[in-house]
């Protein structure tokens, strides 16, 4: 069965994720007897829509190769200019299409509305549709009677990138089991500064070396500020059934926000003055028996995101590097938290989670016409 695919966003994330679908075409269709039909893709300069029913493998790796150079879509022969993502999914999309959200934008929402009462299937790894009001959550997530939409919608890769944490979420959720609260590490960047820091490492110099890595973002405050662990402990709330805004999540990052005015390369240089704060907090978490991490905790009482201190020997505390934790404590596992651990961030992991969501939707079903649009 073909599945017809678009791609909003052809970054890294899309680009890795169009790679797996080549690489994956003989395994899909022997496994599932699906073929996914890639029939559109946009950047931010525009969009390329495939001449026939879908793009060939060839010409998908001649869009690839043409992006890797730094070159955007609307400059090949199949490219138009223009980034809206509602006019792709318009121009691409055919009945039973899944609509895959790459970006990191808030601009695609319009789109994936009209994908879910297109009766389309939707997959984000972006999280910031999720991260919207409250109503814009539950039009994306649940249908009018509030029923889930897991007929139609995938979003595991939000939050840990490859990690089940979604689906162990919801599976809970299945049996009856009641989520009494969440804390975890989801931020491998500040995983690596974590664990840098209880090695000894001065602040400065772990951070400044997670940034020549290329770990952290072009500046390195959007992931020191703690704002994309916010998005995903907002999301993980509201899918334990709490409705909660971003305002309501209390951020503690790792940096003075007044320094926000400075250049990327200033801050870099001034970060120097936060080594002796860091060091004291290493020495009193050391001085405890505990080690710092970057902790989101969630529950009914509280919404919160920054640096805690952890006993060692608990499963936080004995975390490494970029991998990412959940604990999960709930009626069935309340003496001992359930925990979710491995890579959790990394363009690879994360196109192979969307690749994931995407072959659950065709191969549980999808069809072009949903309970919603019969009018059941």
């Amino acid at each position: 069965m073909d599945l017809p695919v678009v791609i909003l966003g052809f970054g890294s994330v899309g680009r890795a994720l169009t790679a797996q679908i080549v690489q994956n075409r003989a395994y899909h269709a022997r496994h599932y007897g699906l073929n996914l039909a890639l029939r559109a893709v946009s950047d931010s300069s525009g969009c390329a829509v495939a001449a026939q029913d879908a793009f060939t493998d060839a010409e998908l790796n001649d869009l690839l190769a043409h992006k890797g150079k730094g070159r955007s879509l609307q400059d090949r022969a199949v490219g138009q200019a223009g980034a809206d993502p509602l006019e792709t999914v318009r121009q691409g999309a055919v009945p039973g299409a899944v609509i895959v959200d790459c970006t990191a934008s808030d601009d695609t929402t319009p789109a994936l509305l009209y994908s879910l009462e297109a009766s389309h299937g939707i997959v984000l790894a972006n999280k910031k549709p999720l991260t919207q009001d409250q109503a814009t959550f539950d039009r994306l997530t649940r249908t009018a009677e509030g029923v889930q939409r897991l007929d139609r919608c995938r979003w595991e890769t939000t939050v840990g990138a490859g990690l089940p944490i979604i689906a162990t979420l919801q599976r809970l959720h299945a049996c009856g089991d009641t989520i009494q609260g969440i804390d975890g590490t989801f931020s491998g960047t500040l995983g690596y500064v974590m664990t840098g820091l209880q090695a000894g490492q001065p602040f400065s110099d772990v951070v400044r070396s997670a940034h020549a890595q290329g770990y952290t973002e072009p500046d390195p405050r959007d992931d020191l500020g703690g704002v994309d662990v916010a998005r995903k402990a907002l999301i993980l709330a509201r899918f334990m059934g709490l409705r909660r805004e971003m305002e309501d999540v209390s951020i503690s990052g790792l940096y003075p926000r007044e320094r926000d005015e400075l250049a990327v390369d200033a801050f870099l240089d001034w970060l120097p003055e936060m080594d002796g704060d860091f060091q004291d907090l290493v020495q009193s978490a050391s001085d405890q028996d505990k080690c710092l991490r970057f902790v989101a905790s969630v529950s009914a009482q509280s919404l919160t995101v920054g640096p805690q201190l952890v006993p060692l020997h608990s499963p936080l505390g004995r975390l490494e590097g970029t991998d990412n934790l959940i604990q999960l404590r709930s009626q069935w596992y309340r003496e001992q938290p359930l925990v979710i651990q491995g890579r959790g961030a990394g363009v690879e992991a994360t196109a192979a989670g969307v690749l994931s969501d995407i072959v659950e939707l065709g191969a549980t079903g999808l069809r072009p016409a949903n309970r919603e649009a019969r009018g059941d």
